[in-house]
């Protein structure tokens, strides 16, 4: 039985192995309370912490269809290198065009948690400001890749949403951090792409998967560190 190319690992074995380890080491690192201490601060338990960022990535093998493209020619199967990452290109047999789909991992488990630090620090105004200015950034760093879709720098989405959260609110600089950055990215680089993604060849446009993934995953945590590091801890509203 052929598997679906709409579940595919969005990375290359090897680069998604990177990010499992990188996950490794941030569970030792939780042990140590460098990521405990951070993600307190973004008003999450340590291990609730720990268990989204691994459904994170074992959530980015999935992809939930929400639409559908005219039919047009597809790259099937291969590997695809876009600043310094491997993608993955779903092999094809037969598929009528590009599917539109949203990664849990990278889109869903983000929307969920921010939404619940929305709720909990009330940062509604301070949060779609500071969205906005990281949208902006990502949307001006996205490029279309011929075959994956829509891909973003690594790690300048990180240290923009770190500097932009801080200059909006110390106190809740890691809370907004997380919200502005998953969001941001989504928007920025994939919502505000959609456009561009026919002609592309791609056999799914995932939001929040591909290209944007890792920019996603990494925006989430590694931006938090940074603006805890700098803010005092944030009180619930």
């Amino acid at each position: 039985m052929q598997e679906s190319p709409l579940q595919y690992l969005p990375l290359t074995l090897p680069f998604f192995l990177l990010l499992v380890g990188i996950f490794v080491g941030l569970v030792i690192y939780i042990e140590i309370r460098a990521l405990q201490y951070a993600f307190v601060r973004a008003g999450l338990d340590a291990r609730m912490a720990l268990f989204l960022l691994f459904a994170s990535l074992i959530g980015s093998y999935i992809n939930i269809p929400i639409a559908a493209m005219p039919p047009e020619a597809v790259v099937s199967g291969g590997q695809i290198t876009v600043f310094g990452m491997q993608y993955t290109v779903p092999v094809v047999v037969e598929w009528p065009g590009t599917v539109v789909a949203i990664n849990v991992g990278g889109a869903v488990i983000p929307i969920l948690v921010s939404l619940y630090l929305l709720f909990k620090y009330d940062l509604w105004i301070r949060a779609a400001i500071a969205t906005a200015c990281v949208a902006l950034i990502a949307h001006r760093l996205a490029i279309p890749v011929h075959g994956v879709g829509i891909a973003e720098p690594v790690f300048v989405p990180p240290l923009a949403t770190a500097v932009v959260a801080m200059l909006i609110s110390r106190t809740y600089a890691a809370p907004l951090a997380y919200v502005s950055g998953s969001l941001g990215v989504l928007i920025g680089a994939d919502l505000l792409n959609l456009d561009k993604v026919r002609g592309l060849g791609a056999p799914v446009a995932s939001i929040g998967g591909a290209g944007t993934f890792d920019g996603i995953f990494l925006t989430g945590v590694i931006a938090v560190l940074l603006a805890s590091l700098a803010a005092p801890r944030p009180k619930p509203a």
